[in-house]
């Protein structure tokens, strides 16, 4: 991770406001925010353009050592600005400047224990969180439960994926946010028991749009997630206390005077503003310094295809020498390799990587007591003394980054694995992936060798399952203004046999065309991508695929949202060291015929990725018009890229 000086400007004004009632603007006045205190509870509202967002939201914690949720009273609040500028390359925009008004609100329990709600309003985004200040002697606090709510207007609509049960699924390993959706339901449709992990879109009718999550969790607090529908509205709720095996409380302890994660609220009149939102990353900050410049970039992965039997010394040097022969900077080598490759081969098979200019990345179970996940190495980062001890010989072997994978929920005890795992990987100079792992909540600025997490129905259930190969392209569709809109995302796809194994002639059939699988390299942003290609593809993909994929970077300068809805397309642009990508994908049942602004490439001649009415991929030179207008026409389950 490459960070600029931060700049962070706070001018709070001191006086305190004889009115309840208090509102809070954007920068240009669009958005507002008011707070208040009606019959002892605490709410807010968001008003966007002149229209209603969110309505009457409540406010207040529940702790063990008072109740803020109700008999509130208002004890006086504060203006300020933020103001900072920072540079990122693992995110979505590698340059942000982040303006914003502040609103700290504060008010007292009828104990008189007091609270504070902090907003920040920039342009599009909102984002809030309580402080809690010390009370008499108590120097630390439980906070069991959140009040904290999203009521919006009755014509909105839902876009949600569903929170996994705790304690199911292979190996006991759920919840590992990889469920499916309810997309542009009415609110009184979204009753899943568990509830719906963050981000939640919502479309407010014709007023716009709205993506609600999190940010800034680390091990000072837990994870948590949306609650089902219910008495006119969505609330926070923390985990099910059955996670973890029933280790670890569900609620948050922390120090006083301390502070929550950051709840995020984006609104627009369109999904650009969804789209392209940094609000992540914008109120957070770095929790500690690179140890080194960390290396961006793509790689191999024999086990997305050619499954557990791959994980021998023989494939994984085939797979070597594809990362080799594809200018790929990394091979990641995944379960059992302690068992069937050896520490002492894999310190060869790691010399050879190096010899050919690859780097490694090897997988491990995260596993202890959380569940049942049986592959192996098991037990060696669940603990600080084991974990250190592997890392210094994966340092001295030379390996560059880890996957870790089957992590046991969202309490605070796994939160704290989470980060002792970052933090510790960053003293041996060794970046990290997460696999059936949470959202990641504003991390790649956090942490800065963290380089993405899976936390989305990926790759794998594809290999797996008929309908996950059936819904692919709807998915992907989803996945720019929701899972991906809000985090780095490891997906480890472009697929490019026609059958998911390593037969590739009869099986699993893949149900996408090679330009939608060319497309969503693009559309998926994470800057380590794990790629599904597989050695045959060398000499069975046409020339001009491999070429696309030796170019492609994984990190990115601009994102612009062009076109889309959630569930039925979606059309990105990306730009990249000056050169721009425009890739989009096609979920519905018939061809799409669009008429696409791209001022970025106006009057240029480029290259087109697109799919012919037999879903056969093609390249040609096409001109957009001077005043940026292409017309592109995606086949079914197809998909497109421009560039330069």
């Amino acid at each position: 991770m490459r960070l600029a000086i931060t700049i962070l400007l706070l001018i709070f004004t001191s006086s305190l406001f004889a009115q309840q009632k208090q509102t809070v603007s954007s920068p240009d006045g669009r958005v507002t925010v008011s707070v208040s205190i009606d019959k002892g509870q605490a709410s807010y509202s968001v008003n966007y353009g002149g229209s209603s967002m969110l309505e009457a939201s409540p406010l207040g914690l529940t702790t063990n050592e008072g109740d803020f949720t109700s008999d509130m009273s208002f004890v006086g609040a504060s203006t300020g600005e933020a103001s900072q500028t920072y540079s990122l390359e693992t995110i979505k925009q590698s340059e942000v400047n982040y303006e914003a008004n502040i609103l700290k609100y504060m008010m007292a329990n009828s104990e008189g224990k007091q609270l504070s709600v902090l907003f920040q309003v920039s342009n599009h985004d909102i984002a809030f969180r309580y402080e809690l200040p010390t009370w008499d002697k108590t120097v630390v606090t439980v906070v069991e439960s959140e009040a904290t709510g999203f009521k919006f207007p009755s014509q909105t609509t839902a876009f949600l994926s569903y929170m996994m049960g705790p304690m199911a699924g292979f190996a006991r390993t759920s919840p590992s946010y990889e469920s499916g959706y309810q997309t542009d339901v009415p609110m009184d449709q979204t009753n899943a028991r568990e509830g719906y992990v963050f981000p939640g879109l919502f479309r407010v009718g014709d007023e716009g749009w709205v993506l609600v999550s999190e940010t800034g969790v680390s091990s000072q607090y837990c994870a948590s997630h949306l609650s089902a529908y219910h008495d006119g509205l969505y609330t926070v709720e923390y985990p099910n206390p059955e996670q973890n095996n029933g280790f670890g409380s569900s609620g948050a302890q922390i120090g006083l005077p301390g502070v929550t994660p950051w709840r995020t609220i984006t609104v627009g009149e369109s999904l650009k503003p969804i789209v392209e939102t940094t609000i992540p990353y914008d109120v957070v900050e770095p929790l500690y310094e690179a140890s080194m410049g960390y290396q961006m970039g793509r790689s191999t992965w024999s086990w997305i295809i050619w499954q557990d039997n791959s994980m021998n010394y023989e494939d994984q040097v085939k797979y070597i020498d594809l990362a080799a022969a594809m200018d790929f900077e990394y091979i990641l080598i995944d379960a059992w390799w302690d068992k069937n490759i050896g520490y002492e081969r894999m310190e060869k098979l790691i010399d050879y990587a190096d010899s050919k200019g690859v780097g490694v990345f090897l997988w491990y179970n995260s596993n202890g007591a959380a569940n049942d996940a049986f592959m192996t190495p098991l037990n060696k980062m669940n603990s600080t003394i084991a974990r250190k001890k592997e890392m210094k010989w994966l340092k001295e072997a030379g390996v560059k980054g880890l996957k870790v994978d089957f992590f046991g929920g969202d309490k605070q005890e796994t939160m704290r694995l989470y980060e002792d795992i970052l933090s510790d990987a960053n003293e041996y100079g060794l970046m990290i992936v997460f696999h059936g792992a949470t959202l990641p909540r504003g991390w790649e600025k956090m942490y800065p060798n963290f380089v993405g997490s899976e936390a989305v129905l990926a790759s794998e259930m594809l290999v797996f399952v008929q309908d996950v190969r059936e819904k692919e392209a709807f998915y992907a569709s989803l996945h720019p203004f929701m899972r991906n809109a809000v985090a780095s995302m490891e997906f480890g796809g472009v697929v490019l046999n026609d059958f998911l194994n390593k037969g590739n002639k009869e099986g699993q059939e893949r149900l996408t065309t090679d330009a939608f699988q060319l497309a969503t390299s693009v559309l998926f942003q994470n800057p380590v991508q794990m790629f599904a290609l597989t050695p045959n593809n060398l000499e069975a993909v046409p020339a001009f695929e491999l070429d696309f994929m030796r170019a492609l970077p994984t990190t990115w300068d601009a994102t612009v949202f062009v076109d889309g809805y959630p569930g039925k397309y979606s059309v990105l642009a990306r730009k990249s060291k000056g050169k721009w990508y425009v890739a989009g994908v096609n979920a519905e049942s018939s061809e799409k015929k669009l008429k696409l602004e791209v001022p970025m490439l106006a009057g240029q001649m480029v290259k087109l990725y697109g799919d012919d009415e037999d879903g056969k991929t093609y390249l040609k030179e096409v001109k957009v018009a001077r005043n940026g207008m292409i017309t592109i026409t995606m086949q079914s389950k197809g998909g497109f890229v421009l560039t330069q």
